[in-house]
């Protein structure tokens, strides 16, 4: 069955169909709660709420072509992860006093290669805010305007943060490479 079959069959409450489309995305889902929440347990919990979740939005899906159900899938992840995290108010603003000097581009890109595992395990050990700031800009193509309105903080803010996450991840990978 296409992705698109497979979405109109779950439109018509096809249990069938709802349970082929969990296990297509269960564990692309679960990756991108990792990612974000740093934390397994959490992680599940949001998957399964998350597709339950477009589960129930789905009559609002609209399908253009291949993929498309999970770029929508993954908006509605994040979106749901940041609502909760700033509901439990765990992402604050950040004083401007602490807004650091932007990384070093040429710097950066001169970092030793790591193993994808061994950075996402230095990502999840991040800070919550350090962690979201630096997934939703350098993973999921945030711009620091879009994340400043989602998280309630300013483009300043946002740059500060994503700055000492960045800073944070180099001194890791460069600790990682000297062991």
């Amino acid at each position: 069955m296409s992705e698109e079959e497979l979405i109109n069959a779950c439109r018509n409450g096809n249990k069938d169909a709802q349970k082929e489309l969990y296990i297509q995305y269960a564990e692309r889902v679960y990756t991108l709660c990792i990612r974000y929440l740093g934390d397994r347990e959490n992680a599940l919990d949001y998957t399964h709420d998350a597709i339950i979740k477009a589960f129930l939005a789905i009559s609002r899906f609209k399908y253009s072509g291949e993929g498309s159900f999970y770029v929508w899938l993954r908006k509605i992840t994040i979106n749901m992860i940041i609502d909760r995290l700033r509901l439990n108010k765990r992402i604050k603003q950040v004083p401007i006093s602490t807004i650091a000097e932007p990384a070093d581009e040429k710097e950066d890109s001169l970092l030793p290669a790591v193993p994808p595992e061994i950075l996402l395990q230095m990502i999840s050990c991040m800070s919550e805010e350090r962690r979201i700031v630096f997934n939703m800009y350098c993973i999921d193509g945030y711009s620091h305007k879009e994340i400043a309105r989602r998280l309630g903080i300013t483009e300043k803010g946002s740059a500060s943060i994503l700055a000492k996450a960045r800073a944070l991840l180099k001194k890791k990978v460069f600790d990682y490479v000297d062991e």
